[in-house]
């Protein structure tokens, strides 16, 4: 089987090839199919799945965001260094809320690379969705997970796209993996069509 890969269509849908590799946060999967049109607009009555909503409410997919602050920022430590690129993050939250004395939310810097031991931090920037963290030890980079290609919908938040599944005509973050990252689906992203934690901002639900 070809790997699955996701379009971004003009003002539109996302378009994923291989549906058998689309699944709910519970883990429940959605019927197989060989193509589907996922939305990304946030309007639609049939979530994830589109249902032309984007075409009445005049959906644009323009980036807005500031591209001056897509930069991987480097935070050494005694055992482990951490890498970190804001712009790219989803605000899933694992890193402030599972691990503070090393993600600390409102000091300066943000992140204490000494702040816990490091077999913590791997395991909790390995539940980075979006692929904002990653580190090194001694100056080797980890190498991404081996994980089969998925496209998993999160509640009340974005696409969270794992196993290396190609993102057609569009250039990733600084330092950002392909293995993972993730997509908007709430059509309010300043980095569409990445997620930035917009949903958050805007109460999107689903399930409703």
């Amino acid at each position: 089987m070809d790997k699955p890969k996701i379009a971004c269509t003009p003002n539109g849908p996302y378009l994923l090839k291989d549906t058998a590799n689309l699944r709910r946060a519970s883990g429940e999967a959605y019927p197989a199919a060989q193509s589907v049109a996922l939305c990304r607009c946030g309007g639609s009555n049939n979530k994830p799945f589109c249902d032309g909503t984007h075409g009445k409410i005049g959906f644009k997919d323009d980036n807005t965001a500031d591209s001056r602050k897509n930069k991987r920022r480097t935070y050494v430590g005694k055992g482990i260094t951490i890498f970190d690129n804001r712009a790219i993050c989803a605000h899933a939250a694992f890193c402030t809320d599972e691990l503070a004395p090393v993600f600390r939310h409102h000091d300066t810097p943000w992140i204490d690379p000494d702040g816990a031991e490091m077999s913590r931090i791997i395991e909790v920037i390995c539940k980075c969705p979006s692929g904002a963290l990653s580190y090194a030890i001694e100056g080797v980079e980890a190498q991404p997970p081996q994980r089969a290609p998925m496209v998993t919908v999160t509640d009340n938040g974005p696409y969270a796209v794992t196993g290396g599944v190609e993102l057609l005509g569009v250039k990733l973050g600084d330092g950002a993996s392909p293995e993972h990252y993730t997509l908007c689906r709430c059509g309010a992203s300043k980095n569409k069509p990445f997620c930035d934690g917009s949903h958050w901002d805007v109460g999107f639900r689903d399930p409703t």
